[in-house]
């Protein structure tokens, strides 16, 4: 199996195709790129070609170009200022759980926002999020952009304990100008992840939460007394799975989901809730229509 196709596709390439010119961000950093070439005014470096699509405005067919070829393409700009989309993924040990797991739902997650941001000329940049970030790979550009953003993607394991609050503050506070911030992971972090997420906003960046839970996390279904180990701290704890035991978790996973929920409307910020076990292409429609399930 390829690299690209480890984690995309061809199907799933097809649909992304069709989604990412649906992919509206509401923020920008400052350079140059396809999106602000759609503005008035300002000036216009021409910076490539790419294939006419169905949704393209016909205006911008490179009519020259058609002639020589036959096939209809569509001028690229760069003008004032492009979108960086940044990927950040949890890659704390809670997310090897599932199966499949989580980190590789959330890893094909982010290759797909990868692909639609890089298929439209737009830069990516991939976020590992632990403890904190140990490296930040410099973003991508373009089509050829994307085999070096997966070579980074496959990469990444589950290990050790998350700070998902201290990633995004440092992610933050590195001066990069405001993007699309799509936070992948299961939000069992127990730290101010909100409240740094809510910094991110007012800082001016698209913010779109994508919670990533295996059936079992869901729906439990085991009864008895176990010790169960926590797999971020190696702290044991005993515990009998009972009816009562069920219902407070379930109480506990509701009150999480609100909380994610009724943040992400306060903040004007995207929130899926993504089962290991759903089909991907259902996933990404959400994101990208930035909704809040």
């Amino acid at each position: 199996m390829t690299l690209r196709g480890s984690l995309l596709d061809p199907e799933f390439l097809r649909e992304l195709e069709a989604l990412r010119r649906r992919l509206e961000i509401d923020a920008r950093s400052g350079h140059a790129g396809e999106r602000a070439a759609r503005k008035r005014g300002g000036s216009a470096e021409f910076q490539e070609h790419r294939p006419y699509a169905d949704g393209d405005d016909p205006r911008r067919i490179d009519w020259l170009a058609y002639a020589r070829t036959g096939t209809p393409v569509i001028k690229v700009f760069r003008t004032e200022e492009d979108v960086v989309v940044r990927a950040m993924v949890d890659v704390s040990a809670s997310m090897g759980h599932g199966a499949p797991q989580k980190l590789e739902v959330a890893k094909k997650l982010a290759a797909a926002m990868a692909y639609m941001a890089l298929a439209s000329s737009e830069r990516a940049q991939l976020v590992a999020a632990g403890s904190g970030i140990a490296a930040l790979p410099a973003p991508t550009r373009g089509r050829a952009g994307l085999v070096p953003f997966l070579r980074e993607l496959e990469k990444l394991a589950p290990d050790g304990s998350t700070d998902l609050a201290q990633s995004i503050e440092q992610l933050r506070k590195r001066n990069l100008r405001p993007g699309l911030l799509a936070l992948f992971s299961d939000f069992f972090d127990p730290g101010p992840v909100l409240d740094a997420l809510a910094r991110a906003r007012a800082q001016g960046h698209d913010v779109r939460l994508v919670q990533i839970l295996a059936p079992d996390e869901l729906e439990p279904n085991v009864e008895g007394d176990y010790a169960l180990e926590d797999v971020e701290t190696g702290e044991l704890v005993d515990i009998t799975l009972d009816p009562s035991a069920f219902e407070a978790y379930a109480r506990r996973l509701a009150g999480l989901f609100e909380e994610l929920r009724s943040s992400a409307k306060r903040l004007g910020a995207g929130y899926v809730l993504a089962r290991t076990d759903e089909p991907l292409e259902a996933v990404v429609r959400r994101i990208v229509a930035g909704r809040v399930d």
